[in-house]
């Protein structure tokens, strides 16, 4: 990926969305070809030459340090997480690594105890690219049941949730409010992309969708890197009806993610996901032996 456009873009398009009301400029009834802060306007803000910020939007400048890359996140208006955003992709146009291909990922022993205590709530645990690292029944049954159990054992075969969400109508009936959920994992690719910007598997899987799905193409090119919504969904499970859950991650040292989704107390929610989670636990008699989190090595059969 190439990190100075991705800098310039990121820039531009979070500076188009600005209006000088917003940052306390006059605009004097002035007609702009384009919307949002000139550069010039964002340069005054951010107490740089206008020249300098050009050269950072136009790719020609990969030197910024932090207190200025910081002082145009404040002129922006930046969150927390764009601003983290903005330090990575900075820091990626200084790298002059070239990209190879990362070994498979794994969950180390710890990540696999953590996903065992959880119980029974559903979880999965994701790679860096939203690849499916492991997942316990539940999870299975909540997220994919519609997919094999044991892919992913399989690292040439793993479910990815970014895949699933664009291109796989069974995950696009599961949200009652799917562009909510789109937008979520479009954040989380584009935070993964300035974190690892030599990655190209990621830069392959952003070139599918961007390729296989209009919508996908659409909001990877608003910059966007979080939602902005609060992690709750109402989820249309085909076994067990409506149920509003609530996914929460827990980030491990690896910088893989641990989704847990629950449920409010006493709510119908809980009940239908308890139901879920039952039927997933006594479902068919052939279903192999396994561990709360699924992975390759079963050696305790769930509880129930």
């Amino acid at each position: 990926m190439d990190e100075k456009r991705q800098l310039g873009e990121f820039l531009r398009t979070r500076r188009s969305q600005l209006k000088p009301e917003d940052v306390g400029l006059t605009a004097y009834g002035d007609r702009r070809r384009v919307p949002g802060l000139r550069r010039e306007e964002l340069a005054l803000l951010a107490g740089v030459s206008s020249s300098y910020y050009s050269r950072l939007e136009q790719g020609q400048s990969s030197n910024a340090s932090a207190e200025v890359l910081d002082a145009i996140a404040v002129a922006l208006r930046l969150d927390d997480a764009e601003r983290q955003h903005l330090h990575n992709l900075a820091a990626g146009t200084r790298r002059r690594t070239r990209g190879r291909r990362a070994a498979p990922e794994r969950i180390t022993p710890a990540v696999r105890q953590l996903v065992e205590a959880l119980g029974e709530a559903p979880v999965l645990v994701l790679g860096r690219r939203s690849d499916v690292l492991a997942w316990n029944l539940a999870g299975h049954a909540l997220f994919a049941g519609h997919v094999d159990l044991r892919s992913p054992d399989q690292p040439g075969n793993r479910p990815n949730v970014a895949q699933m969400v664009f291109l796989d109508p069974h995950t696009r009936e599961l949200y009652a409010d799917w562009t909510k959920k789109a937008r979520a994992v479009v954040g989380n690719l584009r935070l993964a992309s300035g974190q690892h910007p030599d990655d190209p598997s990621l830069a392959v899987l952003i070139g599918e969708l961007s390729v296989k799905s209009p919508e996908f193409r659409r909001m990877w090119a608003e910059h966007r890197v979080k939602s902005g919504a609060e992690p709750v969904y109402d989820m249309r499970h085909p076994l067990v009806g409506t149920m509003r859950v609530t996914q929460q991650s827990l980030r491990t040292e690896r910088g893989q993610n641990v989704v847990v989704a629950t449920t409010e107390v006493g709510s119908p929610s809980r009940a239908a996901m308890a139901l879920l989670v039952h039927a997933a636990a006594t479902g068919p008699g052939d279903r192999p032996a396994t561990t709360a989190a699924h992975v390759a090595r079963a050696d305790k059969p769930l509880r129930t």
